[in-house]
C-alpha cells in the first residue's frame, strides 16, 4: 500500500493545479474554439455553424490589421522599457545608499494603485484643459491632444502601462540580484572594472533567466492590455488606440458577435504563444539544446 501511494503521490500534489487549469483554462479554451465556428451576428440564441468563415472574415478585415498593428506598437514600445529600465533602477537601488527602503516604497507605490484609478488620474492629466497642457502653455508650447489626437493617443496610454509596471518588475530584479555572488563583483573591482562593465559582464549574464521572465511577462501583459484603453480612450480616436483585446471585447459584448470575437481570441492566443516561445528561445536557448 505504501509503495502504491509513493508511486502516485507526486500526481496527487499536481492534482489541485491540474483541476484549476482544467476549469479556468482548458475548458474555456475549447469552448472558445467551438464558438469560433458559429455565427452569432443574426441570432445569439440560435447560432449557425459556418466552419472557418469567421477566420476568413477576420483575415480580410482591415480593422483587425489596424488593431493588430496597434498591439505590436504597444508591444515593441512598452516591453523594452519595462525590461531594461526597472533593471537599471534595481541595480542602482541595490547599492549601499541611504534611504533605500523609502526609494523602494516610492517606486513600488504605483503597482498598488488600481489600474482603473491610475487610468482616470492620467485621463485628467491628459485632458485638453488638464495639468499637462497647462504646463506646456506656461513654457510657451502648444497644447496637445494627448487622448484626442490619433498620433498621440496610443503612446499616452502606453505611458500609463509603463508607469504601473516599473515597480513590479524592479522587485523581481532585486530578488534576482540577491543571488549574484559578491565574489564576482570583488574580482571585477580587483581587475579595475568600472561600474558599467562590472554589471554588463557579471550581473546581466547571471540574471538572464530573470530578464527572459520579465520580457515574457511584460510582452503578454502588453498584448492583452484592456483596462487603460477602456477607461481612457475607448479605442479612439479613429481606432488609433484600439488593441486586439479591446477589439475582441467590442465585438463580443457590444456587437454580440461571439463567433467572430472567439476567432479573434484564438488568433491572439496563437500570437502570444509564438512571442512567448521566441522570448524563451532567445534568452534561454542554451537550456533547450539537445
Amino acid at each position: 500500500m505504501f509503495k502504491y501511494y509513493a508511486k502516485y503521490s507526486p500526481y496527487l500534489f499536481l492534482l489541485p493545479a491540474a483541476i484549476v487549469l482544467l476549469i479556468f483554462f482548458f475548458i474555456p479554451f475549447f469552448q472558445t474554439v467551438g464558438l469560433s465556428f458559429f455565427d452569432y451576428s443574426e441570432n445569439i440564441y440560435r447560432p449557425q455553424f459556418i466552419g472557418i468563415e469567421n477566420y476568413i472574415t477576420l483575415l480580410h478585415n482591415p480593422i483587425f490589421y489596424k488593431v493588430l498593428w496597434n498591439t505590436f506598437i504597444y508591444l515593441f514600445v512598452a516591453v523594452p522599457v519595462l525590461a531594461l529600465f526597472p533593471l537599471c533602477i534595481a541595480i542602482l537601488i541595490n547599492q549601499k545608499i541611504r534611504g533605500v527602503t523609502l526609494y523602494k516604497i516610492l517606486i513600488y507605490l504605483p503597482v498598488i494603485v488600481s489600474i482603473v484609478v491610475a487610468a482616470i488620474a492620467f485621463k485628467w492629466l491628459y485632458a485638453d484643459q488638464g495639468i499637462l497642457n497647462y504646463l506646456m502653455t506656461k513654457i510657451g508650447l502648444e497644447p496637445a491632444g494627448w487622448l484626442t489626437d490619433p498620433d498621440f493617443a496610443l503612446y499616452s496610454v502606453i505611458i500609463v502601462t509603463i508607469w504601473k509596471g516599473i515597480g513590479y518588475y524592479m522587485i523581481i530584479y532585486l530578488a534576482a540580484l540577491m543571488s549574484v555572488p559578491k565574489e564576482l563583483y570583488e574580482a571585477c573591482d580587483i581587475d579595475g572594472a568600472d561600474f558599467l562593465t562590472k554589471h554588463l559582464t557579471v550581473t546581466v549574464p547571471h540574471i538572464m533567466p530573470t530578464i527572459a521572465l520579465v520580457t515574457t511577462i511584460s510582452a503578454i501583459s502588453a498584448m492583452k492590455v484592456f483596462a487603460e484603453i477602456y477607461v481612457m480612450t475607448k479605442g479612439g480616436p479613429l481606432n488609433s488606440s484600439k488593441t486586439i483585446v479591446y477589439y475582441i471585447y467590442e465585438r463580443a459584448f457590444e456587437n454580440l458577435d461571439l463567433g467572430f470575437a472567439s476567432a479573434a481570441a484564438v488568433v491572439l492566443l496563437i500570437i502570444v504563444m509564438i512571442f512567448s516561445l521566441i522570448n524563451i528561445l532567445c534568452f534561454e536557448k542554451n537550456k533547450y539544446q539537445i
